[in-house]
């Protein structure tokens, strides 16, 4: 059995793949996160906004009746059927 050394252009390769790997993972949880981001962005905003209102002493609830008016309405388009027929009417909305 060959053992691979530091000075073996094998240890470098194999190196190299792991940080590939790594790098393919961290691209595929930045854009799962802007997925959910793009999805809830907006009662996220609200929600940190109502937290912070309320933090600083004022009322959040606003902010917390803004979040769940987005919510609802994430929700609605959740349910909506999509497919390429009612793309226009549903991006126009």
């Amino acid at each position: 059995m060959k053992r691979i050394s530091a000075t073996n252009p094998m240890a470098k390769k194999q190196r190299g793949q792991g940080m590939s790997e790594y790098i393919i993972i961290t691209a595929l949880i930045a854009v799962a996160a802007i997925g959910v981001f793009a999805a809830f962005g907006d009662v996220i905003g609200n929600q940190t906004a109502a937290m912070a209102q309320e933090m600083s002493g004022n009322s959040g609830q606003d902010e917390v009746d803004a979040a769940g008016d987005n919510a609802d309405q994430a929700s609605t388009y959740a349910e909506q059927q999509d497919n390429l027929s009612t793309y226009n009417s549903q991006n126009n909305q």
